[in-house]
């Protein structure tokens, strides 16, 4: 049996051996790249290193599978604004965990994630997931524990498999950005439809929680219109967010409601990607409405190119900065713009990429208290994900 300790080796080795080893990531018609398929008798490099997060397979034992996961993520970032400039290099991600499947319908999944920022920083941080779940069918998922909080388009997309080297200022602001919370929920997908309902607490405890706070439920519902529009994948979705009003609410955004309208469309080698969301805030939060739209086109089996427009208004200068901008100007603003055009490398699909974006935003701040904004910036990074 593999142990943890060749997992992070391979990670190593996965790092390392990116600049002079390819294989062609397949160019499936979704959003999702997935690694070419060697012949059946040759494994590339990059198969034979995932294939080690495999620790253990026996489908006729209690116990089916044990599986290394987790992600290792490294961003270089500089800004030139009028407020400031910045230029840092960051650990973004860095998690570490297992998943068990046993008994067939049931998985159990842990992971740790380190503190980031520094690359010599990198001690406990909090517990990421931690669930049980139970597998009926495709239709019926029932999942108890610490586990993802998945609306708006961007914040419905894990971290590993983003086509933008960071998630839009939409999703920083209406989506709870520590993602995991304790909680119950079901979800499936019934031919074209799929749908999601959880309960969670909001307290923001870095391991289990201690439900001392308010709570919220996520209710999601979508369709694909794949077959009907001719499309690979054609998925609109509404998402809707209902928190109780409570100080200790640590983990959330200060939002009573949260709506978004989302829509994820690819054909061939074009996709489409729109949000419009609107969350009423409360206490000293005001309302915030953003629209997203993010046209891509695959170039090639390797490389993609991804534009990006967000537009946002708030009451009451209500809306925050992006991950890096925030570096640069704690204030807040009235109405953000931004404008993002990047392009992504597939080495072994989404578990091994490099991206980069180059950004132009404005905030406007009506009250004049600190959040007027106008900058360039450009993040640049790897991704490595089991």
């Amino acid at each position: 049996m593999i142990t943890l300790r060749s997992a992070f080796t391979a990670a190593a080795l996965a790092t390392s051996s990116m600049v002079i080893a390819g294989t062609d990531a397949a160019d499936s018609g979704k959003n999702k790249l997935e690694a070419a398929v060697a012949p059946a008798n040759e494994k590339s490099i990059y198969d034979q290193i995932w294939g080690l997060s495999k620790l253990y397979h026996n489908k006729d034992t209690l116990i089916q599978d044990i599986d290394f996961t987790g992600r290792a993520q490294f961003d270089w970032a500089h800004i030139d604004s009028d407020a400031g400039d910045l230029d840092t290099w960051q650990a973004r991600r860095l998690r570490a965990g297992l998943k068990v499947k046993f008994a067939d319908k049931f998985l159990l999944h842990g992971e740790v994630d380190f503190a980031q920022q520094k690359f010599e920083d990198t001690s406990y941080r909090r517990m990421t997931d931690i669930y049980l779940s139970y597998t009926a069918s495709d239709a019926f998922v029932f999942t108890v524990g610490k586990h993802s909080v998945k609306f708006t388009l961007d914040g419905g997309t894990s971290s590993k498999e983003l086509i933008t080297i960071d998630r839009s200022n939409l999703a920083n602001n209406l989506w709870f950005t520590e993602e995991y919370a304790p909680g119950v929920s079901v979800g499936g997908k019934v031919k074209n439809w799929q749908y999601f309902l959880g309960w969670f607490t909001s307290d923001g405890n870095p391991e289990f929680g201690n439900f001392d706070a308010g709570t919220f439920m996520l209710a999601s519902v979508g369709y694909d219109f794949a077959e009907s529009l001719g499309c690979d994948r054609a998925l609109l979705r509404l998402d809707y967010v209902h928190q109780q009003e409570d100080a200790g609410n640590a983990a959330t955004r200060p939002f009573g409601n949260i709506a978004s309208l989302n829509f994820n469309l690819q054909k061939g080698k074009f996709g489409l990607g729109t949000d419009v969301s609107a969350g009423e805030g409360y206490g000293s939060q005001g309302d915030v409405f953003g629209v997203q739209i993010m046209p891509t086109y695959n170039i090639t089996k390797k490389w993609q190119a991804v534009l990006r427009y967000t537009h946002m208004n708030g009451d009451d200068n209500s809306i925050r900065f992006a991950r890096y901008e925030s570096h640069v100007l704690s204030g807040k603003g009235d109405q953000y713009d931004e404008f993002y055009a990047g392009v992504n490398y597939y080495l072994y699909g989404h578990k091994l990429k490099w991206q980069t974006g180059v950004q132009y935003a404005t905030m406007q701040d009506k009250k004049n208290d600190g959040g007027e904004y106008d900058g360039w910036s450009v993040v640049s990074g790897i991704r490595i994900s089991w």
